[in-house]
């Protein structure tokens, strides 16, 4: 375990993790533009808000900026109820302080709550190393498999997994309950 500076302590305490609202969004977007070669146009992160608003967090400092951010969805069209981290991102002023693992169990523990989902998904770039080492040494994912030419400039991409219960413990009912709330957020 690396070891933190009390200033780093402090920094990290001084981070909030909350539910995004409608007006976090365009500061989402301007840390995504900061921090990722894949950028969305505004219109997805407000698709994303309206469809799954339980399961967006931002990272919010002191000052009120939003610092990192942890976009995600529920997959509506799988036969298994499962969510999908669609981006993760945290301004590198603000790395190394753990909000990437709390942004990423915040989203989790939202698509177990109110989804009852049995696992989550994403898609990684083969060549980062960090956030490979944040799903699987960290946060328990596993390589599922491997989708070729999977981003703009042609990287492929890990798809990752991280089971949140067997379907054993699962209850026969649980099921049923979230297909009504999967079939209310899908747009017409």
């Amino acid at each position: 375990r690396r070891f933190r500076c009390g200033w780093e302590r402090g920094l990290a305490r001084m981070v909030t993790i909350r539910r995004a609202r409608p007006d976090d969004l365009l500061a989402m977007q301007a840390c995504n533009l900061m921090c990722l070669p894949e950028n969305y146009q505004a219109k997805y992160y407000f698709y994303h808000i309206l469809s799954w608003p339980q399961l967006i967090h931002v990272a919010e400092d002191y000052s009120g900026e939003i610092v990192g951010y942890v976009l995600a969805k529920m997959e509506e069209e799988a036969t298994e109820v499962h969510g999908h981290i669609t981006s993760l991102a945290v301004l590198r002023s603000h790395r190394k302080l753990g909000l990437a693992k709390r942004l990423m169990e915040a989203a989790h523990r939202a698509m177990q709550e109110t989804f009852d989902a049995e696992y989550v998904s994403l898609h990684v770039r083969k060549s980062n190393t960090a956030a490979k080492h944040l799903y699987i040494e960290t946060l328990g994912y596993a390589i599922h498999d491997v989708e070729a030419k999977y981003y703009a400039d042609a990287e492929d991409a890990y798809d990752m997994r991280r089971s949140f219960k067997s379907k054993e413990r699962r209850k026969p009912h649980a099921a049923a309950s979230v297909a009504p709330a999967a079939a209310a957020a899908t747009p017409q």
